[in-house]
């Protein structure tokens, strides 16, 4: 999926303005032409209430002043996020 962004964000509303993703946080990973960028977010249910916050890794393209989402990983949930942390922590010896 290709979104052009002048500032990357992962904010959405539906056709009547209410917010159905709402953005937490945002760590720039890396910066320069190609960014990483990890967002914190919550997803609005069906009944109404956010959900869970949820972790999601982009990568984006600046062309022409503007971001260019090119990839994206979605956390599933937060004991994927355990493993993920246990597996680098392994791989660098932290």
């Amino acid at each position: 999926m290709e979104t052009e962004n002048t500032e990357p964000s992962i904010e959405q509303a539906d056709e009547n303005g209410e917010i159905i993703v709402k953005e937490l946080a945002k760590e720039y990973l890396s910066k320069g032409a190609w960014s990483t960028i990890a967002f914190l977010y919550q997803e609005k249910a069906r009944d109404g209430n956010f959900g869970e916050a949820k972790v999601t890794l982009r990568r984006y393209q600046k062309i022409g002043g503007a971001y260019k989402q090119r990839s994206k990983f979605n956390v599933s949930s937060k004991a994927q996020a355990e493993q993920i942390i246990e597996v680098l922590k392994k791989w660098y010896e932290l």
